[in-house]
Order: C-alpha cells, then sequence, then structure tokens
C-alpha cells in the first residue's frame, strides 16, 4: 500500500513538471523570450515563509548542505526538479519482479 503511495505522489510530480514544461513553453511562445521558472522562485511563490525556515535550519545545522547542494536545486527550472524526483519515487517504488519457480507466501 506505501508503495502505490508512492508512486502516485511521484505520478503526480512528474505531472506537474510536465505541466510547468508546457507553462514555460507557453511564455516562451508569447515573449519569444527563453525564461524558465525556477524552483526556487516557486517554492518561494507557493511558502516563502518555509523557505526561509528551510534556510535557517540548513545554514545552522549542515552549512555546507545550503551552499554546495541546495541553492544549485533552488537555480534549477522547477519541470526538471519536479520529473526527476517523480521518476526516482516512481523507480524505486516499483512493484517487485515475481520470482520464477517460488511462491510468495
Amino acid at each position: 500500500m506505501i508503495r502505490g503511495f508512492f508512486r502516485l505522489i511521484g505520478l503526480l510530480l512528474l505531472a506537474g513538471g510536465f505541466i510547468f514544461m508546457v507553462y514555460d513553453g507557453a511564455r516562451f511562445v508569447a515573449d519569444q523570450s527563453l525564461r524558465f521558472t525556477r524552483f526556487g522562485q516557486f517554492w518561494n511563490d507557493v511558502h516563502q515563509s518555509s523557505q526561509q525556515a528551510f534556510r535557517t535550519w540548513a545554514e545552522s545545522n549542515v552549512p555546507w548542505l545550503w551552499t554546495s547542494v541546495v541553492k544549485v536545486i533552488l537555480d534549477q527550472p522547477v519541470f526538471a526538479v519536479l520529473g526527476v524526483v517523480g521518476i526516482l519515487l516512481m523507480i524505486v517504488f516499483r512493484p517487485r519482479k515475481p520470482l520464477i519457480g517460488y511462491s510468495r507466501d
């Protein structure tokens, strides 16, 4: 059941990444300038105080995490981040392959 739940979350994240790819593509067609929505900007638009709280926590507990990992992720396009996380969740929680010649009682 948990496996199915995480696969559903992965599928929803993948769909969200596709929606942002279409959104950025439509904005490119309208403006004739290629501008991607950054993940940091999206997170800031959704819930600004949680991003600041996470930054404070990360800088106080593990300062290298904020500078070398999180900053890089926040500068990536939203469709890429959501797509990669969605694909990873779907791969990690994929159904087990059936065993040949054995029962799974």
